[in-house]
């Protein structure tokens, strides 16, 4: 039996934040909601900023982005799917940034003498919108498609950057040689904490997150899964539930 907890969390997953997808009565009506959202934004809202672009390309893009969800920005490889420029690109990447539809994760730099990656990582910020996008209908649908590991991705990060207390840094963490956080949180006063998401209650994470740990030393580090329990992994990592951790983030604010 599901508690109501993950039942939430599952359908915000799934149907976004929008109050008129979340709170639909059935999946059809939710998803009608979000694109009838999508083409207000690009027939209405986008032009609205002055913005020239057709509203067609916009849509290509953003598409394209949604099936890189959670993926490093590569300007070139975008630009000649839409055969514009990659400075065009950018200039589409900076609207969706600005009018909050997307977010561009910045790496995390210290110095720890290896090579790091230097692209930003990129996200639709409403899980709604990103199954919309990729015409997602329901969670079965979810489940068994491909992007069902980056979608949860990015809806964690999504929350628990917005959890975290004002003027906390946020940023991901990759170097040449494999080693991964997903999300690193810089929290006001210093502290940092390392987190790894993963969609299965198995939880582990893989070999890159401890060599990731081993070079920044967080002071907590935890797994997020699916579910709502707390078990330790290893001596020094938690798994956890995506509210429980939220919960954690708020008092803190």
């Amino acid at each position: 039996m599901v508690d109501l907890h993950t039942w939430a969390i599952e359908n915000l997953w799934v149907r976004g934040g929008f109050p008129d997808s979340f709170l639909a009565s059935d999946e059809r009506l939710s998803l009608s909601w979000r694109k009838d959202l999508l083409r207000t934004y690009l027939e209405r809202d986008v032009p609205m900023f002055g913005s020239r672009i057709p509203a067609e390309t916009l849509r290509r893009f953003w598409t394209m982005l949604a099936h890189h969800q959670g993926g490093l920005v590569n300007a070139a490889r975008f630009a000649a799917g839409l055969e514009v420029s990659s400075q065009t690109v950018s200039r589409y990447t900076d609207l969706l940034v600005d009018l909050l539809l997307v977010r561009r994760l910045q790496p995390y730099h210290v110095n720890v003498g290896k090579r790091l990656v230097k692209s930003p990582k990129v996200y639709i910020r409403d899980t709604g919108l990103l199954h919309a996008l990729l015409n997602i209908p329901d969670r079965n649908a979810l489940l068994g498609h491909p992007v069902v590991g980056a979608s949860w991705e990015g809806f964690v990060v999504e929350n628990l950057i917005n959890a975290a207390p004002a003027l906390s840094v946020p940023g991901f963490y990759r170097t040449s040689g494999g080693a991964e956080i997903d999300l690193v949180l810089e929290l006001p006063g210093g502290e940092r904490w390392a987190i790894e998401v993963k969609r299965s209650r198995a939880a582990k994470p893989a070999r890159g997150f401890y060599e990731a740990c081993e070079d920044l030393q967080p002071d907590q580090r935890f797994v997020v899964h699916a579910g709502t329990e707390r078990f330790p992994i290893s001596e020094n990592v938690q798994a956890i539930g995506l509210r429980e951790l939220t919960d954690k983030l708020a008092l803190l604010t």
